[in-house]
């Protein structure tokens, strides 16, 4: 059983941030979803630049496999997706409405009340960065920017739930536990 699976197509520091964190993790390519070879896993996480061409090439994997994202939240796995860096993105695949823009700034990460979702990082009061901001979400906003623009959502779906984000930085090891305590193993 793996915890964690990293959608991307070359090894990330985030390896060594799960061995740390004593997290069972696997990368796999995005074309590799829906198929009988990857292992069910607790969450699956989008690093930052996913739909920019100048870091990766999994996007065409991501968005053509809306099923099986769906499939795999829906039956208790959390996807936990960080933004596209691209200028304009919307998250068709997703099974919620989410916008993003690209805006690189500095900032504090304000909790909104009515939430168990702990935040990416730790130290919330220490400012930290942003890629961008959601423009446009019908899912619960977790935390908000310096100026009041959403930089972290979640959305409830089936069993499961997504979580995105804005915020340019590690997970923290808090964030991490909740997620592959609160998730159920999951097939995507």
């Amino acid at each position: 059983m793996t915890d964690v699976l990293l959608l991307w197509d070359m090894p990330q520091l985030f390896d060594k941030l799960f061995i740390e964190y004593g997290l069972k993790s696997q990368l796999a390519l995005s074309n590799a979803i829906g198929t009988p070879f990857l292992p069910p896993c607790k969450c699956v996480l989008i690093p930052t630049g996913f739909a920019n061409p100048m870091y990766t090439t999994i996007l065409p994997g991501i968005e053509r496999n809306k099923k099986a994202f769906e499939k795999f939240v829906k039956k208790g796995g959390i996807l936990v997706v960080f933004g596209p860096m691209v200028e304009e993105y919307h998250y068709e695949w997703l099974p919620m409405q989410l916008t993003y823009i690209q805006e690189q700034e500095s900032t504090l990460v304000r909790k909104v009340l009515g939430h168990e979702v702990p935040s990416l990082v730790s130290d919330i009061s220490v400012p930290v960065e942003c890629d961008g901001y959601f423009s446009e979400t019908d899912s619960k906003v977790l935390f908000n920017n310096n100026e009041g623009k959403t930089i972290m959502v979640a959305s409830e779906f089936g069993d499961g739930m997504v979580i995105a984000t804005t915020i340019h930085e590690f997970p923290s090891s808090d964030f991490l536990s909740w997620v592959v305590n609160r998730a159920k193993i999951s097939k995507i």
